[in-house]
């Protein structure tokens, strides 16, 4: 009986005792990926430039004028037609070159972050006057899509293929929702996939969702009086606030469990011995279910009435910023991990070497991880459910307005935060920047094979139809408010 299994084997090689996992090889690069990949390392020095002039600009949201300029001026350069202020904010734009199908978009930030100016070094330094720093890489992040978006237009003009690449030029992603309102204006209508990455401290491109997030500033308006000779007089719009802030507090043990809630207090009064006719309290809620997350934020502007009521002064507010969690399309996350483990991740020099190490030193127990991290590419997974951090992004909005997918390399040194000063650091110098490239040629090369084969483009429309739903109808969280230009002033 052996001897026959034993033939059966030789004669049937599917059948087998215990069989093993078949390895799947990286492709080799076709020659068009690899003419783009070589041109890319050519203009590094260009793109480095560029990312670090906008980091050097450091514009908080909304008010990035010269760092959309400089991304524009160098679209237009390389023959892009140009739509500036779209959606009625003055730094948002659209580049487009090509004709007809499919049409590729590319995302692209430039937004910085208040209080987190350092220079690029491996030790907290502060500059003196600066509102914002690049805790998030923005500079980068909108680099490395308008290279991948010259690249993908070299390549249409070599080809001769029909299509068309856009990159969206996407102002104050951090709380000021900005692509929620190019979403609304319908500008991703005609487009048949998005792609977009960010910065971070290792390289992946897991098919993942993120928390969708509502904020709101919240005024509360009191009468002022002499705090010692008639406070009785006096209604403190302070008291409001902390009761506000208590009640709130009170509340996270009765939310889900994987609810966010943050707030600052913007202003608290002028003087101990004035009673504040006026304070005011900035809150974000966050939740991947946006349906939670709306029952989440009902209870928190229930919060701000019973403050109200019981300090006897008077309570509004204005939404400034609200995003959907993203919708995973893991068919386009395959198809872009694969390239992203062609390109492969950042190896540092010696003196980047040193960098990292000195900058590793700064985190807190149990954060560190090895620097040699950045050149590994995690596996794939498949994490449709479930956040792959703990943040928010406007991106979520273009998700479930066409199929998008994305990607995060190593730009910081590995076991960095985001909104850091490390992260800033390393931001505005060659870590940063070799990640930045990273990233540049997998949007690339994701790009080339979505133009060369339609099936995957028409493979993943069919997914995002399914997970969107029939009865999907796009409303913002934000609602029908204007863009909140002023949100950083």
């Amino acid at each position: 009986m052996r001897i026959l299994f034993l033939a059966l084997t030789l004669l049937l090689p599917g059948l087998t005792l215990a069989q093993k996992p078949k390895k799947t090889a990286t492709p080799a690069p076709d020659k068009d990926k690899q003419t783009a990949i070589a041109s890319l390392d050519s203009r590094f020095s260009d793109y480095a430039g560029i990312s670090k002039q906008i980091w050097d600009f450091a514009e908080l949201g909304y008010m990035e004028e010269k760092s959309s300029a400089l991304l524009q001026e160098q679209l237009r350069k390389e023959g892009f037609t140009v739509s500036a202020g779209v959606a009625g904010i003055p730094t948002a734009f659209v580049a487009t070159y090509g004709t007809g199908k499919p049409v590729i978009g590319i995302l692209g930030e430039y937004d910085a972050l208040p209080g987190l100016a350092t220079e690029a070094k491996p030790d907290f330094t502060p500059i003196a006057g600066q509102k914002g720093g690049h805790g998030c890489g923005h500079n980068l992040f909108g680099t490395a899509s308008m290279a991948a978006a010259v690249e993908v237009k070299n390549w249409l003009k070599a080809s001769g293929r029909p299509g068309t690449v856009k990159i969206y030029g996407c102002p104050a992603e951090e709380g000021g929702s900005g692509k929620v309102y190019m979403v609304r204006e319908g500008l991703f209508n005609d487009t048949d996939v998005v792609l977009h990455w960010h910065p971070g401290s290792q390289n992946g491109a897991d098919a993942g969702t993120s928390l969708a997030n509502k904020n709101a500033k919240f005024r509360f308006r009191g009468i002022a009086a002499h705090a010692a000779a008639s406070p009785e007089r006096g209604r403190s719009a302070l008291d409001g606030v902390e009761a506000m802030n208590y009640m709130v507090n009170m509340m996270r043990e009765h939310v889900p469990s994987d609810t966010r809630i943050h707030y600052v207090i913007t202003k608290g009064g002028d003087a101990p011995n004035v009673v504040p006719a006026f304070a005011e309290v900035y809150y974000y809620a966050r939740h991947k279910d946006r349906e939670v997350l709306q029952s989440v934020w009902k209870r928190i502007e229930n919060a701000a009435e019973g403050a109200a009521k019981g300090t006897g002064t008077k309570v509004e507010w204005e939404v400034l910023g609200g995003v959907y969690n993203i919708l995973p399309n893991v068919s386009l996350a395959e198809v872009m991990h694969q390239n992203l483990k062609l390109v492969g991740g950042v190896t540092y020099t010696a003196d980047e070497t040193a960098f990292a190490e000195k900058i590793s030193q700064t985190f807190g127990e149990g954060q560190k991880v090895p620097i040699t991290n950045a050149a590994l590419v995690k596996d794939f997974r498949d994490q449709s459910d479930s956040p792959t951090s703990g943040g928010s992004t406007d991106v979520g909005d273009v998700s479930w307005a066409v199929p998008t997918v994305g990607l995060q390399t190593a730009t910081w040194v590995p076991g960095s935060s985001a909104h850091s000063w490390q992260s800033t650091a390393a931001s505005g110098m060659s870590i940063g920047q070799k990640g930045m490239m990273v990233a540049a040629k997998t949007l690339t090369c994701t790009a080339l094979d979505l133009y060369k084969n339609p099936a995957l483009i028409e493979k993943a429309r069919a997914e995002w139809l399914q997970k969107r739903g029939a009865d999907f109808k796009y409303e913002a969280l934000l609602g029908d408010r204007k863009p909140a230009l002023d949100y950083r002033k």
